[in-house]
C-alpha cells in the first residue's frame, strides 16, 4: 500500500491497483464560513486538486464541514467516477455521491470498501455535529486498512475492532479538534489514539486531520509523543510526502 499525504484529512491511497482519495481539501489558508462560526485554515496542502492522478473513487468521511471537504474539494468530486459517504452527503451533494451504510460493502476493482460507524464528538451530539462514517478496506491478498474519518469516540473503534478484527494500517483523524459548539472533543486526542491503535491491533498507524486548522488541540509534537512507544510502527508524514507501509 502507497501513501501521499496532501495535509489535513486528505491523502491518496493505492492499494491494489486502486487509486482512492480521503476527504478532498484543496483551498488555501482563510476563514472559512459555518453556520455563524468559521473555521480557520492555517496552511494549504502541499498539493491542489490538479496534481492528483486519476482516482477510481473518493472516500468522504462527511460533507457538513469545510476542513473536511472544502470549495475546491467540493468542485473535485464532480470529476470522479465515484463518492462513497453518508446517506446525508447523497441528499445535499447528489451524484457521484453514493451512501455506504455501516457494514454495506462495494466493491472497487479488487477492493471492498465497508462503511464503518464513525462519531464526530461525545455521546448525543450527532444533532450538532452531523452525519460521519469511516471506511475498512481489504480484498484478497491485500492490507486491511482502517480510515477512521472524523471520530472521536473508543466505543466506536471498539466496535469496528470486534467486527473486523485486526487490521495492518490504521489511518486515524486526530487532532483533539475542539469547537465552542460542543463541550468535549470531535476528534481523537494523540492519547486516544494510541489506544484506538492497540484496540485494533493495527500494524501501521498514519495520522490524518491533526494540523494545518485552528481548532485543533493538538498537533505533530503531542501525536511523536504519545505514539513514542510504537516505534516504527508509526508513520507520521510530512505534507507531500509519499511512503509504502
Amino acid at each position: 500500500m502507497e501513501i501521499r499525504y496532501a495535509g489535513g484529512p486528505t491523502a491518496v491511497l493505492e492499494l491494489g491497483g486502486v487509486r482512492l482519495l480521503t476527504d478532498p481539501t484543496f483551498d488555501g489558508p482563510g476563514e472559512y464560513p459555518i453556520g455563524a462560526r468559521a473555521l480557520t485554515k492555517t496552511r494549504g496542502p502541499a498539493f491542489g486538486a490538479d496534481e492528483v492522478e486519476p482516482v477510481d473513487a473518493v472516500l468522504l468521511s462527511h460533507d457538513q464541514h469545510p476542513d473536511n471537504l472544502d470549495r475546491a474539494g467540493r468542485a473535485y468530486l464532480s470529476t470522479v467516477p465515484l463518492v462513497l459517504s453518508t446517506g446525508s452527503a447523497v441528499a445535499r451533494v447528489g451524484e457521484p455521491v453514493r451512501a455506504l451504510p455501516n457494514w454495506t460493502s462495494v466493491d472497487v476493482g479488487p477492493v471492498r470498501v465497508t462503511g464503518v460507524p464513525a462519531q464526530h464528538g461525545p455521546d448525543g451530539t450527532e444533532h450538532l455535529v452531523g452525519e460521519v462514517t469511516g471506511f475498512v478496506l481489504s480484498g484478497d491478498g491485500l492490507p486491511t486498512v482502517y480510515v477512521s474519518g472524523d471520530n472521536a469516540s473508543l466505543d466506536v473503534v471498539r466496535a469496528v475492532a470486534e467486527r473486523v478484527g485486526e487490521v495492518d494500517v490504521a489511518l486515524l483523524f486526530m487532532g483533539g479538534a475542539r469547537t465552542p459548539l460542543v463541550d468535549g472533543y470531535l476528534t481523537l486526542t494523540s492519547e486516544d489514539g494510541v489506544s484506538a491503535a492497540r484496540l485494533l491491533g493495527a500494524r501501521h498507524v498514519v495520522p490524518l486531520h491533526f494540523e494545518h486548522w485552528a481548532h485543533f488541540t493538538q498537533g505533530r509534537e503531542s501525536v511523536m509523543k504519545a505514539f513514542a512507544s510504537f516505534g516504527d510502527g508509526l508513520r507520521l508524514l510530512a505534507p507531500g510526502e509519499r511512503v509504502e507501509v
